[in-house]
């Protein structure tokens, strides 16, 4: 069947279960008419079903009704309340680690097929029921042969078939809103469809997860407050991850756990470790729902799930870093000088007006109590109003605008009255002090000098072998052109380096 004919049965497919839900109401607050998706609806011939009475009942059982990737898409939107409305986002909030389990049998049958062996050669217990089920896979709770307690994550069963087809359709229709839609492509709908495949190809080889999950324990293995279990790497494979035992209470039960420790204490760590993962490290859990976040008697925090992690490289960082400082401080000049500096803005716009419209969108949102000033739906006001000054959507900021926002809210249902980033303000201020001054330029550009000299050679044989390859009458001709070349190379950085130093 062409791809384009399947991809429109398939969108029937998943008007007509919305519809069967009486859960089509998304579209009409992007603008459609009620009427006519009243119309749709009866066009589409479908019965509802179900009873439910809220509409984000209603929408999860739609989500569910169509598999994983849309299972993903309402654990995407349950942690955006600004957009859905906080009833809906509590309805939909089930979908992070509530989802409907698959049968024990199979799971004990996947991992043994995963091990080549025997479940009771590798555990000596395998409880059958799931102590987590999610829209990818499960997990349950073990004991080694060595005594070990350990969680064992398993894949759902045929999970990656399901995945491939509607992440299909989301790469159709991805390239057809940039064919259709010209004013929409600097939204860039088909990187961001990309980068949504390439999240979950990852989250579906469990030995990449692992890999993740021993990166960040070592990137934290100094913070006392901060837990990230260690990998059994003889006991995971691409469809079965086991990791130790955490023995914590999920965090949304501290603010009512007798004897727990101090919910402000516990954000003051959090807002520090999220700031590491992103700002020292570059590297960070992108999927901090409460379902992934535990807390011990001692206050110490443990993460779990780590098939979605986040990567900013340096130059990254340090504009997050600039930008953030900016608004903490009401310097809108720095802030358009800094997205113009990182040519996230083209510099023919005026930095003045850029200026202006990052005034425009932060004022009403710093000038809230401090225990309600969010930056990442600052940010995301900003991201809406950049279309004017031809900023195009960078797909590695959504992602952190989004973990962005889930930390916010676990801070705040922690403790209402404080603010994460002002938490993290003293650590901001020093950063940018160490990374973001004269001299952190200067380090970065003498390492760049550095870094192409050492590359020179390289080029220079490859210079020598295109020569070499060249017809008989091209080899005839001196070769002192390239030299020539080569000499202006490293005289430019040269000079470079030497400005910087």
């Amino acid at each position: 069947m062409p791809g384009g004919l399947r991809q429109f049965r398939r969108a029937i497919v998943i008007a007509r279960a919305l519809a069967r839900h009486d859960a089509l109401f998304p579209l009409e607050r992007l603008g459609a008419p009620r009427p006519l998706l009243r119309c749709a609806a009866a066009f589409l011939l479908v019965r509802r079903a179900g009873t439910a009475s809220r509409p984000g009942e209603r929408l999860k059982a739609a989500l569910t009704e169509l598999g994983p990737a849309f299972v993903k898409i309402g654990q995407a939107l349950s942690v955006r309340p600004d957009l859905i409305g906080n009833e809906i986002a509590d309805d939909l909030s089930s979908l992070q680690d509530r989802m409907p389990a698959f049968d024990g049998a199979e799971a004990r049958s996947a991992v043994e097929a995963e091990l080549g062996e025997r479940l009771s050669e590798r555990f000596s217990s395998f409880d059958g029921e799931a102590v987590a089920a999610a829209s990818i896979a499960q997990v349950h709770r073990a004991v080694t042969t060595e005594g070990a307690e350990v969680a064992v994550k398993v894949l759902r069963p045929g999970v990656e078939a399901a995945f491939a087809r509607d992440l299909e359709l989301a790469r159709w229709a991805a390239g057809m809103t940039e064919k259709f839609f010209p004013g929409l492509r600097r939204l860039r709908p088909l990187d961001v469809a990309d980068t949504i495949v390439r999240t979950v190809e990852i989250e579906m080889d469990l030995r990449l997860e692992a890999a993740a999950a021993d990166e960040l324990r070592e990137n934290l293995a100094d913070e006392p407050g901060f837990s990230v279990p260690e990998v059994d790497w003889s006991r995971s494979g691409r469809r079965v991850l086991t990791t130790r035992w955490v023995e914590a209470a999920p965090i949304h039960d501290l603010p009512t756990t007798p004897g727990a420790p101090d919910p402000r204490a516990v954000v003051a760590n959090f807002s520090r470790v999220f700031f590491l993962q992103v700002f020292r490290d570059g590297f960070f859990h992108a999927d901090l729902h409460p379902g992934n976040l535990f807390v011990d008697p001692d206050g110490v925090v443990h993460a779990v799930d780590f098939g979605i992690m986040g990567r900013l490289d340096r130059p990254t960082r340090r504009y997050l870093a600039e930008m953030l400082y900016g608004f903490l401080t009401r310097d809108y000049a720095h802030v358009a000088n800094v997205h113009i500096r990182a040519g996230y803005v083209p510099a023919h716009h005026s930095a003045e007006e850029f200026a202006q419209a990052a005034r425009a969108v932060a004022e009403p949102v710093l000038g809230l109590p401090l225990n309600r000033i969010s930056l990442a739906r600052l940010l995301a006001q900003l991201f809406a109003v950049t279309e004017r000054f031809d900023m195009r959507t960078q797909p590695q900021l959504l992602l952190l605008q989004k973990t962005m926002l889930v930390a916010e809210g676990v801070g705040r249902e922690l403790c209402p009255d404080a603010n994460m980033w002002e938490l993290a303000r003293p650590l901001i201020e020093d950063w940018m002090s160490r990374n973001a001054g004269p001299e952190a330029r200067v380090r970065e550009t003498a390492g760049a000098f550095l870094d192409r000299l050492e590359r020179l050679p390289r080029l220079m044989d490859e210079l020598e072998k295109k020569a070499g390859t060249a017809p008989a009458a091209a080899r005839r001709k001196p070769a002192w052109p390239l030299w020539v070349a080569a000499a202006a190379a490293v005289a430019f950085v040269a000079f470079v380096g030497l400005t910087a130093l």
